[in-house]
């Protein structure tokens, strides 16, 4: 007892440093090795193959489970063959002693010497004395060398063999349970002839003892001994450092990830990016939308690039998010009833006080239904439509979601945001979309089993479905309809974005079973010209997602719930058809409506010519011509209505549409009614049908000084639909015509009226 309190047991520490991080099957994803630089992983009687244990306890002390820590019947034998050949012929040692040693190593040249051998029968007594047998032997499990700096069954199986020890063959059984004798010299990777000779050892001792079948013993002689090069695993290295990070005192952390998803990953990533620029990096994030569980983690293409910064794990790090959040904003949109899906909307150039969003290619489209301005990421009409939501409650309903954006010291939600001017998070944007396919719900990513579950409302489950559907609808970038059979292929809601300057390309996509998200720029934040998400970081979404399982239905469309309707809607004006007055139905659509609430078209902003959709008049009912109160002749009079569009939208409607929104002439005998007021432009500067030349003898193309004559606001010039600049009221604006063939300009004002010229430029 003096002796015990005198020397206490060296026993190892819970804290040691070393850790192992696992994927959701055991299989270790990366190890950190301890203080000492030891690669160590958990172990216990429990967790091995009972053949390990077999070939262990029969090879190196038969009586384990009886003896005191110290076998007096082995040592006695063992003296008897030291003073019969003057060598040891075998050792007495039980694995207590072993163990005693492990912990307690004795001196360079003292391990075989009488005081060596008697400090270690004491330590063994100590530990029999602290220790059960089953401690004993998981210490020896976890401790005992097996080579390099590899300690333990479960490091060595996993190093040697890429297996648990919990699936040990016979003869790996038996090789693993002989290499602690001689671990440097046995090391199968270095000299595999000698460790199979050790191994055959052993596997004949199992035989003689009857504790193993003669079969099973002949069938593994013949196995060869092959074993990999000790490489730590490397696998979701930055997940794993930073769950490390947050679990420093864990011994084994387990993940959810799926090691052959995320081996297959990191694979295609690191050739996907070998052709590109140097320093870009890629994030890709997959979560399983039922339980939010993460399935693979891919935080940048390679770990250990230094040129690629790839040490920083940009699944979490806050980049400008593009055009990601506008399926978010579109679905709060019809939660709130302010359009359907295919409400009208104006994509033409618009301000909105002083800023004046355009699109990613500078051209615009004109009259588009909602669904079709979600799919073409089209700005404008997502800034109409935040402004109307307000950018401070879409930004805490994302925030309640767990979408938590970024704003520089200072500021504050803004239009900017839906177009990017914020900042987000990889995995936030994630367990958002997986809204889309969760009824609505998003939540937190989870890395750990033990991961609480956490989920926030984010839509509605009518409009997370239509917001899907929408997405669904887009075809796959190069996709020939009819060229795969629709349940081959799991139906994917996909949206892509880039941020200002071409600093970050993002997909994000959702199937039934699955959200992936990805990311590709530079960490550094310097631009990446030519990369945006359609072309970088789309493909790489769809790789991702033909490499993950796939399950009966994945193809098949979901029914609509019970909130959501088909419903035929006619433009200009939003609305259902009237039976009564098909005038007012200029382009029918079908439109999904949530909660039976179908919107009418919103109005514009700030043009002088707008009405609410229905303008109602008196016609003579002979000449059709209008009448106004006050009229010299008698007439018969009758009711007219016409629907109108969208001022913005006049200059790409066809004629026939123009002219169906237009009031009748006013008959003669009518005074003026003022319902023809309002501004007309005339381009000044370039005629119509006019054929533009360069100058004779020079390389310069023609450039002409332009007016918009006839209004004071604003006037946004459009080539063939592409905004090329602006100028206000009848100032001067002069452009270059570089690109010969047809084309028409266009000058816009803000309040709506346009004017149009066809021209051509010879080559």
């Amino acid at each position: 007892m003096l002796l015990d309190l005198a020397f206490p047991l060296p026993l190892p520490r819970a804290d040691g440093g070393g850790a192992v991080v696992v994927a959701a099957d055991g299989t270790p994803l990366r190890a950190f090795p301890d203080r000492d630089g030891v690669w160590r992983y958990p172990a216990a009687p429990d967790t091995v193959s009972p053949l390990y244990l077999q070939a262990l306890l029969n090879y190196e002390d038969r009586r384990f489970w009886t003896h005191p820590g110290v076998d007096p019947l082995a040592l006695l034998r063992a003296g008897a063959q030291w003073l019969r050949h003057g060598r040891v012929v075998s050792g007495g040692s039980t694995l207590t002693m072993q163990v005693a040693r492990i912990l307690d190593p004795p001196a360079r040249g003292r391990s075989r010497t009488p005081w060596g051998k008697l400090k270690q029968l004491l330590r063994a007594l100590q530990l029999e004395a602290h220790l059960s047998k089953r401690e004993i032997l998981a210490l020896y499990l976890q401790r005992a060398p097996f080579g390099g700096t590899l300690e333990g069954v479960e490091a060595a199986s996993w190093a040697y063999l890429g297996k648990p020890a919990a699936r040990l063959s016979h003869a790996e059984a038996a090789l693993l349970a002989v290499l602690p004798q001689a671990p440097s010299r046995l090391r199968p990777d270095r000299a595999p002839d000698r460790a199979r000779a050790a191994r055959d050892k052993v596997l004949a001792r199992m035989a003689a003892l009857g504790v193993w079948p003669a079969a099973a013993v002949a069938d593994a002689r013949i196995e060869p001994v092959v074993a990999r090069a000790l490489q730590p695993p490397q696998r979701a290295p930055l997940l794993a450092q930073r769950l490390r990070f947050e679990r420093p005192r864990a011994a084994r952390i387990a993940t959810t990830l799926d090691p052959e998803l995320q081996r297959t990953l990191e694979e295609r990533v690191a050739a996907y990016f070998s052709d590109l620029p140097e320093r870009t990096s890629a994030a890709v994030l997959v979560v399983d939308n039922a339980s939010l569980e993460a399935r693979a983690y891919v935080g940048s293409v390679a770990f250990a690039d230094a040129a690629r910064l790839g040490h920083v794990d940009m699944v979490q790090a806050a980049r400008s998010p593009g055009s990601t959040l506008k399926p978010f904003l579109y679905g709060l949109a019809l939660d709130d009833g302010l359009i359907h899906s295919e409400s009208l909307l104006v994509d033409a150039p618009q301000s909105f006080g002083d800023y004046r969003p355009g699109n990613f290619d500078a051209a615009f489209n004109g009259p588009v239904g909602a669904a079709e301005a979600l799919r073409l990421s089209l700005n404008v009409p997502a800034v109409d439509l935040l402004d109307r939501v307000g950018p401070s409650r879409f930004a805490a309903r994302l925030a309640h979601a767990g979408v938590r954006l970024q704003w520089p010291r200072g500021a504050e939600p803004n239009l900017a945001m839906i177009l990017g001017g914020t900042g987000a998070r990889l995995e936030d944007l994630v367990g958002a979309y997986a809204a889309l396919n969760r009824g609505g719900l998003a939540g937190r990513v989870r890395y750990t089993p033990d991961a609480p579950r956490l989920e926030r409302r984010l839509l509605s489950p009518g409009a997370a479905w239509i917001v899907r559907e929408i997405l669904e609808a887009h075809p796959r970038p190069g996709s020939v309809a009819g060229a795969f059979d629709p349940g081959l292929r799991p139906r994917v809601a996909w949206k892509t974005g880039t941020s200002y300057g071409f600093r970050d390309a993002w997909a994000l996509g959702g199937t039934r079973r699955y959200t992936v998200g990805v990311w590709v720029g530079r960490p550094d934040g310097t631009p990446l010209p030519g990369q945006y998400g359609a072309v970088t970081a789309l493909p790489l979404l769809f790789e991702t997602i033909d490499s993950l399982p796939r399950g009966r239905g994945d193809g098949a469309p979901s029914p609509p719930p019970a909130e959501v309707e088909r419903a035929e809607i006619c433009w200009p004006l939003g609305l259902p058809p009237e039976a009564d007055a098909p005038a007012l139905c200029q382009r029918r659509r079908e439109a999904w409506a949530l909660r039976g609430v179908l919107p009418p078209t919103l109005p514009e902003r700030g043009a002088r010519l707008w009405s609410p959709g229905v303008e109602r008049f008196e016609v003579d009912a002979r000449s059709g011509l209008r009448l106004s109160a006050d009229c010299r002749l008698p007439h018969a009079r009758r009711e007219a209505r016409i629907a109108r569009w969208p001022a913005l939208a006049s200059p790409w409607l066809p004629a026939e549409l123009r002219r169906a929104s237009r009031l009748p002439p006013l008959a003669p005998d009518c005074a003026d009614d003022g319902r023809d007021a309002g501004e007309e432009l005339r381009i000044e500067g370039l005629q119509r049908n006019a054929s533009l030349a360069r100058v004779p003898g020079s390389a310069q193309p023609p450039r002409l000084t332009l007016r918009a004559l006839g209004g004071r606001a604003r006037v946004r010039w459009l080539l063939d639909g592409r905004l090329i600049g602006e100028s206000d009221g009848e100032g001067r604006f002069e452009h270059e015509f570089a690109e010969p063939g047809e084309h028409v300009l266009t000058a816009l004002a803000d309040s709506g009226a346009w004017s149009g010229v066809s021209f051509r430029v010879l080559r």
